[in-house]
């Protein structure tokens, strides 16, 4: 009579939404590699240099557009750190200072190439691909961590904490430097501020709550959306592809 443990029979785990990983497009929007990521943030950095240089004074000197570019890249990066008690983006990884000091050389020597970005549609889409899946990927993290970091207090979860923290991180370019205050939202809120906090509130539900039990990489599949998300808004945003408003009046006889 044989004694001992019986063999555990692992049961292979199907996962219905593998489709989700397993394809071309996702590998692309994970930005896999530390080439991609170099990639990644020297068209993120450079799509953000063509705002900066665009609303720059005339006579503005070089260290203020160095500065205002810093700032427009790693608002977020710096502020949500120091939220959650951690240390700011770009003191933690060195590749966006050389990321930003690179886009800002070539706006600064090269002005023609801010010109071609603006005429062609082909390098236009190309760079809202690369800085909206950028910006996907740091949305997602910052919301994770804040997750992590900030204790519940009147929920089971926290709930207000996480959210601030991602919309932050996804559109704190916009407030810094702090001396603009509420400006940039004056006029309701912008399109990157508008999906960051989308994005943000429905990541954090996701992940802090029964909707993501038994979903295999719920934290890569939803940075795949997001980052789908917000690529699409950005198009549709940048070539007016939204339906025009028409307002009908019925005529008296």
């Amino acid at each position: 009579m044989p004694f001992g443990k019986k063999p555990e029979i692992m049961e292979e785990i199907i996962d219905p939404t593998a489709w989700m990983l397993d394809n071309t497009i996702s590998d692309f929007l994970l930005i896999p590699t530390v080439y991609m990521s170099y990639m990644f943030l020297l068209g993120y950095a450079f799509k953000h240099g063509c705002k900066v240089f665009k609303l720059a004074p005339a006579d503005a000197s070089v260290s203020f557009k160095l500065l205002s570019l810093a700032f427009a890249c790693t608002g977020g990066g710096i502020l949500v750190p120091i939220f959650i008690n951690s240390v700011p983006v770009p003191l933690v990884n060195d590749a966006y200072p050389v990321a930003i000091i690179a886009a800002f050389a070539l706006h600064h020597y090269f002005p023609i190439l801010r010109e071609v970005a603006a005429q062609s549609s082909i390098i236009k889409v190309i760079l809202t691909v690369m800085y909206e899946a950028q910006r996907a990927g740091v949305v997602t993290k910052i919301t994770v961590a804040a997750g992590k970091a900030i204790a519940p207090s009147m929920f089971d979860i926290a709930i207000f904490g996480p959210i601030f923290c991602g919309a932050t991180a996804g559109c704190g370019g916009a407030f810094m430097p702090l001396n603009k205050g509420l400006d940039p939202i004056k006029g309701g809120l912008p399109n990157p501020v508008l999906t960051a906090l989308t994005a943000a509130t429905c990541l954090h539900f996701f992940l802090s709550t029964s909707l993501s039990e038994g979903c295999i990489n719920p934290i890569k599949k939803a940075q795949v959306m997001i980052a789908l998300f917000f690529i699409t808004v950005s198009i549709v945003s940048d070539f007016g592809l939204s339906a025009n408003k028409t307002v009908t009046k019925a005529k008296k006889e």
